[in-house]
């Protein structure tokens, strides 16, 4: 539990986290990716055994700083990895859900603490591996915390093993072999996230499993037992011709000649014949692959097999919600409980997700509603301060005042202030620069032992427990991102780029095969967010406190990849930034209120644990940063938040309920939170201020204003439509969207958005533009006038009353009733729907498109309603559809005002294929498949939209 956890960690910095207003946080995640070559940051060889390192203009150490320390157990003591000598050259994950078998943070533990693999739950122990499958959450902590805390159903060994210590053998993306050995036996087991199945090896003994109770036996078919402990079903596998024993609570196989046997969880008992199916298919390795194209981030899962017996080369893979939210790949009925709520199993060895990419631009775009004179003496007062950086010394600080500065600069420049844009960007380039040259009070030391570069002076942990390098580093990429918008000499790898990508490759590396550093350390593919603490030593697994600081890192890669021509490691960042947004989403904030127990009264979280989450920090219980050490910073990184705007109101109310009123403290940042769904509201508690508060650390008056101001005047982002450039964003109010986007490149280009607009933006420039007939950023370059829709080609159509699709633009606004479900489940069978329909349409699929559709229902201020949408295609117009699209019901809250409902809510189930249209026929349907009262679907505006696949 966390109570007692907190106490274990005092000698980690917690003490210096009482002080006000301070922002820490412990942890992040790690493994092996791609070629450093490829992606451009250089050497991948580590360092020469020199006391100074260059790189570039700068350098850095291999030793530390006299009076420092480097990784250490809690008591001090100086520690390097567990690791087995086959394991022992490759660069050892930190920050990983299982870190704590390689980093042994408590000297009086050589095996682990508990890791949380979902379902499954493990701890390392001198016998093997215990192993369990928590599905009752318990609320501890006065109610703060809600867990699924690791029990052991039984152990898995070898019979007489009682090795000293677990050391980590091999990993992959989200896998991991731990090791034992005690002289005369070894024992190895592949577990990973997702996986039902422990892979094991073992010499010396006969296969044992221990039980925590004596076990119910449904199934005996030889070397094939299925049992049941605590409620719970597993399956032992042991080699063909064995037997499994069962003595009370000891189980035991001869492994004969072989040396492998396996067991897995079952989500029922029916479900043994399945799972025996890929029994002996041993799980070898896991991968992910991402790309981004015309908007979207696809990302392939894949885990490597090998048949132990027979031929089959397949498994089964449990998916979280932020993955199986994303996919169409077909999902068995099986399930599973977890903390992150249901996930849902897939008989397949891969998967793939696709979602929208979140776009990061440098700043907002310009506005009407921002009043130059008031900002420039807001810009004044931060580039005039005495001390810009407000005493900062160590990597965190220095961070933060850095981020402060850098969200200023294109602002200054929007507004023509170009010499305080200079004087910002040489303040930022004099402070990196004595970071990034050893020898001075303030540098950065690698360790080759752990394969990380730590800067020091260090803070929370940074040095002693690899905490939060991700945190610390993300604010020095964005800034340096910045600066390279500006003068690409200075980012350049002969000047302070070359810096810059060492800080890149500790906390995100691309590469699988560089020796200096590990695969993607501060970011967990298959959870899709990262992790806080280097060394995962705690009962309740590893934690994140501040996820939107994580996304800062990959907001800054788009960034700086986009900054520096580098498409690879730009992409990167959007697909970090897109997947963590999604698990922020769900995990946080639960935008769905399908993931946290009925029984736990927060709707959000400060922390995520891998047994469950907490409404806590780690240095204070004030309400409002609980709630706001998720938004900061706020940046042009920030507007993915926005795609939940209902849940951003809910998190408001639940702040200002538990905080008593309104924010006092941290009243920007949660102003600017407000904004991203509200502009309005947020406007009228910045103008009732009227610019008498302090602004928290990392922010200024200069940027709130911009923030508030500029979203009341072009409204909140618009996140149903996403540009082709990850540099772009969209923004809506009135019915009127405004489109941005920023090209970093050296020649012109246009970026067209998913709704069919279009912007031209000439080189190393932003440009910005209004909806059809909007005005245009350059008067010598007009965009090209958009054609009227037709309904025979078009691909997007307006809801329009009396159950019309039309692509026309004109019909004035309206609302339709969507009938009561009559207190009956109608989830995925259409009941009494509003029907839409166009006809006569001709068109060719659009090769990785999909159905999307923005919708805004209402359900007033009744309870429990749900509204449901399916999409069908006739293909040619006979009558009979071909293909049919079922979405997932959107949960309406019970408070009067539009909602928005997109396909991101996923696709339930899906029947026939597409293909050509030819005079074809497309309907929408909508009904509320849940509940006992009607609500409305809005018409006739830019927010009853249908987009088909088809050019």
């Amino acid at each position: 539990m966390i109570e007692v956890l907190l106490v274990r960690t005092s000698l980690s910095g917690l003490a210096s986290r009482v002080t006000p207003r301070v922002t820490p946080r412990p942890a992040a995640a790690a493994l092996l990716a791609i070629a450093v070559a490829a992606v451009g940051l250089g050497p991948a060889a580590s360092p020469a055994a020199a006391a100074t390192i260059p790189a570039g203009a700068g350098s850095y150490t291999d030793t530390r700083p006299a009076g420092t320390s480097g990784p250490t157990t809690n008591t001090g003591a100086p520690v390097t990895p567990k690791l087995t000598t086959a394991a022992r050259d490759q660069p050892v994950p930190t920050n990983d859900w299982w870190s704590s078998l390689a980093f042994q943070r408590y000297g009086d533990n050589p095996y682990s603490t508990p890791m949380y693999g979902h379902p499954l739950t493990y701890q390392a122990t001198s016998g093997g591996l215990e192993v369990g499958y928590p599905t009752t959450p318990a609320i501890v902590g006065d109610g703060r915390q809600y867990e699924y805390a690791h029990k052991a159903d039984l152990t898995v060994g070898l019979s007489g093993l009682n090795s000293p210590d677990t050391k980590a053998d091999a990993w992959s993306d989200w896998t991991v072999t731990p090791y034992w050995a005690d002289g005369s036996r070894t024992f190895r087991a592949t577990i990973g996230h997702g996986m039902p199945f422990v892979y094991a090896k073992g010499s010396g003994g006969d296969a044992r499993i221990t039980t925590d109770s004596a076990p119910t036996v449904f199934s005996d078919d030889g070397n094939v037992l299925g049992i049941t402990v605590a409620g719970h079903h597993y399956a032992l596998f042991a080699p063909t011709g064995s037997d499994w024993n069962v003595s009370g609570s000891t189980i035991t196989a001869g492994l004969g000649s072989k040396d492998y046997f396996s067991l897995a969880v079952l989500p029922s008992t029916d479900a043994l014949a399945t799972y025996r199916k890929y029994a002996f298919s041993f799980v070898t390795g896991s991968e992910v692959d991402w790309q981004t194209t015309g908007g979207d981030v696809r990302a392939t899962y894949s885990l490597t097999t090998e048949a132990k017996e027979g031929t089959e080369r397949g498994t089964l893979q449990a998916l979280y919600r932020h993955q199986w939210l994303h996919t169409t790949d077909a999902l068995t009925p099986y399930t599973y409980v977890s903390p992150r709520g249901t996930m849902k199993v897939r008989e397949s060895a891969s998967f793939t997700t696709s979602q929208k990419n979140n776009g990061v631009v440098p700043a907002l775009p310009a506005s009407s509603g921002v009043d130059k004179a008031r900002l420039t003496g807001y810009l004044d007062e931060v580039a005039n301060a005495s001390d810009p950086f407000s005493g900062a010394s160590d990597t965190y600080w220095t961070g933060k005042a850095l981020g402060r500065l850098a969200q200023l600069v294109p602002v200054a420049d929007q507004i023509g202030e170009t010499a305080t844009r200079d004087k910002l960007l040489g303040l930022m380039k004099g402070r990196l620069q004595e970071w990034f040259t050893a020898g001075g009070a303030s540098e950065f030391s690698y360790d080759k032992d752990w394969k990380t570069l730590t800067g020091y002076p260090a803070s929370y942990g940074s040095d002693t427990e690899l905490n939060d390098h991700h945190f610390h580093y993300s604010y020095y990429v964005y800034a340096a991102a910045i600066i390279a918008q500006y003068d690409q000499d200075w980012a350049a790898d002969s000047a302070w780029g070359t810096m810059i990508k060492h800080l890149i490759r500790d906390t995100a590396n691309p590469s699988r095969t560089d020796s200096a550093y590990p695969f993607l350390r501060g970011f967990d593919v298959y959870a899709g967010h990262s992790w806080a603490s280097g060394h995962q030593g705690f009962a309740a697994g590893n934690n994140q406190e501040s996820s939107s600081e994580s996304i800062n890192l990959s907001a800054g890669l788009v960034l700086w990849g986009a900054a520096m021509g580098d498409d690879s490691l730009r992409d990167l960042g959007s697909y970090l930034l897109t997947t963590e947004s999604e698990a922020i989403t769900q995990y946080w904030f639960d935008a769905d209120e399908e993931v946290f127990p009925a029984s736990y009264e927060y709707g959000t979280v400060g922390m995520v644990w891998g047994s469950g989450a907490s409404y806590s920090t780690w240095w204070t219980a004030n309400p409002e940063e609980i709630h706001g050490i998720n938004v900061l910073p706020v940046t042009g990184g920030s507007l993915h938040l926005a795609r939940e705007k209902a849940a951003i109101k809910r998190n408001i109310a639940e702040m200002e309920r538990e905080n008593g009123g309104p924010a006092q403290e941290w009243r920007d940042l949660l102003w600017e939170f407000e904004a991203l769904s509200d502009p309005a509201a947020a406007k009228a508690k910045w103008d009732g201020a009227n610019g008498n508060y302090t602004p928290e650390e990392g922010e200024s008056k200069a940027h709130t204003y911009h923030w508030i101001t500029t979203l009341d005047a072009v409204g909140a982002p618009d996140m149903t439509v996403s540009g082709d450039l990850p540099t772009s964003a969209v923004f809506s109010k009135g019915g009127t969207r405004t489109y941005t986007a920023h090209n970093h490149g050296s020649t012109a280009r246009t970026v067209t958005f998913s709704d069919g607009k279009t912007l031209s933006v000439p080189a190393r420039s932003t440009a910005t533009s209004t909806g059809p007939g909007g005005s245009d950023p350059d008067p010598e370059e007009p965009e090209e006038p958009e054609e009227p829709g037709n309904p025979s080609t078009g691909n997007t159509f307006r809801l329009k009353t009396g159950g019309v699709l039309t692509t026309a633009t004109t019909d004035a606004a309206g609302a339709d009733t969507i009938a009561s479900a009559g207190g009956v489940n109608r989830d995925g069978t259409p009941y009494s729907p509003a029907v839409y329909e166009v006809k006569q349409v001709n068109g060719t699929v659009s090769a990785g498109a999909a159905t999307a559709f923005r919708l805004r229902v209402d359900a007033g201020t009744d309870v429990g309603l749900a509204a449901q949408v399916r999409v069908s295609y006739d293909l040619t117009g006979d009558g009979t559809f071909d293909r049919a699209e079922t979405f997932r019901y959107f949960a309406t809250d019970p408070v009067a005002g539009w909602e928005e409902y997109t396909q991101a809510a996923g696709v339930q189930a899906a029947t026939g294929s597409l293909g050509e249209l030819k005079n074809g026929t497309v309907r929408l349907e909508i009904w509320n498949a849940l509940g006992n009262g009607t609500s409305q679907v809005q018409t006739g505006t830019d927010a009853a939209v249908l987009r088909i696949p088809y050019v």
